[in-house]
This record gives structure tokens, C-alpha cells and sequence, in this order.
């Protein structure tokens, strides 16, 4: 699906949205859930990755395809590893068989697991026979995604003798780590983060337990971008959310004061409203806590044209894509100038963007998201559409809300 995005008026934007569930949230809880059938789940996403996450689950032998799903990749691994009886092949894309799992593989053989791989070794397909796992210790390179040390956690409350994680280096998307820990502890699950070590204690219950599941911050992000690109009494309102967020991607309401954009957190609901303050200057992001949101920001930057230098962006080398090639390519097309190496992003000012210019997003969710709200901006079209559905499936019909025209090639 191929559409072309322009801006229906130049006039003040007003709109109340409505935002699915957390991907991130849910596919933990959702593993939790698989764990521990007691616990209940509302407001869960609608997301393609949630729904690969519930079939996965739900599979006992045979071939498990989590198809572009990195989450369920890495959360899946670390489930069916621990899952006594249960055998399955676990497979993916051409490009999830490209994205590494070897560390997390490691951890879980040192913790006992049988997984072997199927073709290349340390990437998927992967053949993992379920085992009573009683080892208790491991250790993983900090650096790394938080999903691969979040997989471990999750399943550690179902380890006859919990867990304790060492995690070597400098540690990286703290905020996701704190999320899942939050998520433990909302089921009663005991653990401690002390330094670089992170300990999990075990659990044979839960009590019946009802989860809510926030919506979703990196799907808010494309508001922010929206907002900040309008001038300024702009108001969208997003539901819902929450002050106390335990996603790292909720930093959006700091970073975007820099754009003018200031958050006003309601009961379940958060306003966005454009002020007449916003960055004239270059800005200076690290964003190794919440990489998600790095598109977004580069392209709002482009949009308002003001340089950046962003940092922290290491893991989005092996996401759906290498993004930071990807924001290369797609950012030089419309006229910026940019350059990129494997954990920067540097965007110099530029007063020219580009009209109808076609924008690949590479089997990517974010790159088809952060890149719409240029739209406000100039006519762009935007390949692959239909690959919002990862995340975010309403985004399209979203985006007619605030005064985006969308018409299919």
C-alpha cells in the first residue's frame, strides 16, 4: 500500500485520540500471563507484535513464526527454553534470521537450556527442546537490547531457584529493564537492581490480578512530532496515559519541551499544546534510554529545520532495519543533510524540504510513522504503508484526525 499524505489546512489543530495498548507492556505481560493463567490483561495492544506474541504462546511443538516481531523473537526464546516438554523450531523474516540472538542463547544454555540452531549460527531459526531450568546465575553484556536481559527476567519467577543476572559493562535502556521489574512487582514477584546485578526471586503463584496496560508512548511520539510541527495553540489529546509511566519512551514529555510542546497530564489523558517557545539552535539528545523515538525526533528536526547531534543509538543497528542507515538515506532524499555512524546522528539545519518524495520503510513500523508528520510540511509519499500494523494499526485513520489528507497510489 502506497499513500500520498499532504495537509488539509494550515488552521489550528484540536483532536482527542484514543492509543492502543504498550506493545512493550504487553508482550511482557502477555509472557507473564502464559506463566502465571491468573492474571487478567485490559487495554491490551491491537498491535501485529502482540498478536504474534499470543499465538507464539500458545503453540506447544512444531514451527513457531514470530515473522518481524524482535520482541517475541527474544521473549519466545527464553519461554519455550524454560517450558519442560515443549519443542519448537522458532523462526522469523529473511531479516529476523539476520538479527543476532546468540547472547541470549548463551545465557540460557549456561542456565541449562537445549537450543540449537538451525542454519547460521547465533541467528534464527532456532530449535529449542523445553527444560526445567535449575541453574540460577547468568550473565549478559550490558550494551546490548534491553529485550534480550528482559527475556531472562520475565521467565526468572518461573526458575525453580529465580535468578540473578550479572550485566557486564555499561548498561543501556535502563527504563525498559525498570518496566519489566515494575511489571514483577505488580504480580508480587520480589527482585532487586543493584548496580549491575539483578536478582529475581521465585514465585509458584499469583494471586487473581487484573493489569492494565498503558497506551502506548512510542505511538505518541508522532503527536509530539505533529505538534511541534504547528504553529503555536495547537492542543491534541492523547488517552491513556499516565505521569508514573514505566516506559522510558515517556521522557517525550521533557525532550519536546525543547520544540515548543508542553505536556499537560490529565486524569488517564495527556494534552499536547504548542507554545510559541521552540529550539532555534542545534540540539543535543542521548537517547540510549529511549532509542525508539530516535526517528521521530530527527524527522521533527528536519521538519522545523534545526540541526541535532543524537547519541546512545547503538541497538538500532540490528532492529527491522538498520535505522540509522535507513534515516540516512530516506532524510538525504528530501534535501537534508545528514550523517550517521554506528551509534550517532548528526542533522545540519536545512530552510528546503523536498515535495512527493517517496519514502522506503524497509519492513519497518517506525519509519512509515516518524516520517507522516512531514506531511504538515510538504506532500510526501510513503511506500509499504500498510507496515504500521506492527505497532499501531489505527495510525492511518489517526492521522485523519489531525488534519492529514491521505489518498492511495
Amino acid at each position: 500500500m502506497k499513500l500520498r499524505l499532504a495537509t488539509l489546512s494550515k488552521n489550528l489543530i484540536q483532536s482527542n485520540i484514543q492509543i492502543t495498548g504498550s506493545k512493550s507492556e504487553s508482550n511482557r505481560l502477555l509472557l507473564l500471563q502464559a506463566l502465571f493463567p491468573n492474571i487478567e490483561i485490559s487495554n491490551l495492544s491491537n498491535s501485529d507484535d502482540a498478536d504474534v506474541m499470543q499465538k507464539g504462546l500458545s503453540i506447544k511443538e512444531g514451527e513457531v513464526d514470530i515473522h518481524h516481531a524482535g520482541t517475541a523473537m527474544r521473549f519466545l526464546t527464553a519461554y519455550f527454553a524454560s517450558q519442560e516438554g515443549k519443542e519448537v523450531i522458532l523462526t522469523g523474516s529473511k531479516r529476523m534470521t539476520e538479527r543476532p540472538i546468540k547472547v541470549l542463547v548463551e545465557a540460557l544454555q549456561s542456565l541449562g537450556a537445549d537450543i540449537s540452531y538451525v542454519k547460521n549460527e547465533g541467528y534464527p531459526p532456532i530449535h529449542i527442546k523445553g527444560r526445567q531450568l535449575t541453574a540460577s546465575k547468568t550473565s549478559l553484556p550490558a550494551n546490548i537490547s534491553s529485550q534480550y536481559i528482559s527475556a531472562l527476567l520475565l521467565i526468572a519467577p518461573n526458575l525453580e531457584n529465580g535468578l540473578e543476572l550479572e550485566l557486564i559493562g555499561k548498561i543501556t535502556s535502563v527504563p525498559y529493564i525498570k518496566m519489566t521489574l515494575g511489571l514483577l512487582e505488580q504480580i508480587g514477584v520480589q527482585s532487586s537492581f543493584i548496580g549491575n546485578t539483578i536478582k529475581v526471586s521465585p514465585k509458584t503463584s499469583v494471586v487473581d490480578n487484573e493489569l492494565v496496560v498503558e497506551s502506548d508512548w512510542s505511538a505518541a511520539s508522532y503527536f509530539y512530532s505533529i505538534v511541534a510541527l504547528c504553529e503555536a495553540g495547537t492542543e491534541v489529546t492523547l488517552s491513556a496515559y499516565k505521569k508514573n509511566s514505566l516506559q522510558g519512551d515517556s521522557v517525550l514529555s521533557e525532550l519536546y519541551l525543547t520544540f515548543g510542546v508542553e505536556t499537560q497530564f490529565l486524569e488517564n489523558k495527556i494534552v499536547l499544546k504548542r507554545n510559541s517557545n521552540a529550539a532555534a539552535n542545534d540540539i543535543e539528545f542521548d537517547l540510549a534510554n529511549a532509542p525508539d523515538i530516535a526517528q521521530t525526533i530527527a524527522v521533527t528536526c528536519f521538519g522545523l529545520g534545526v540541526g541535532c547531534h543524537l547519541t546512545g543509538l547503538h541497538t538500532l543497528k540490528i532492529k527491522e532495519t538498520d535505522r540509522l542507515e535507513a534515516l540516512d538515506t530516506e532524510l538525504s532524499k528530501l534535501g537534508a543533510s545528514i550523517t550517521v555512524t554506528d551509534k550517532t546522528l548528526t542533522l545540519q539545519p536545512s530552510a528546503v524540504i523536498k515535495e512527493d518524495i517517496a519514502i522506503a520503510t524497509y519492513n519497518d513500523h517506525r519509519m512509515a510513522m516518524a516520517f507522516a508528520p512531514l506531511a504538515l510540511k510538504t506532500s510526501i509519499i510513503i511506500n509499504d504503508a500498510g507496515v504500521v500494523s506492527k505497532s499501531y494499526p489505527d495510525f492511518w485513520n489517526d492521522m485523519k484526525k489531525v488534519q492529514i489528507s491521505i489518498e492511495k497510489l
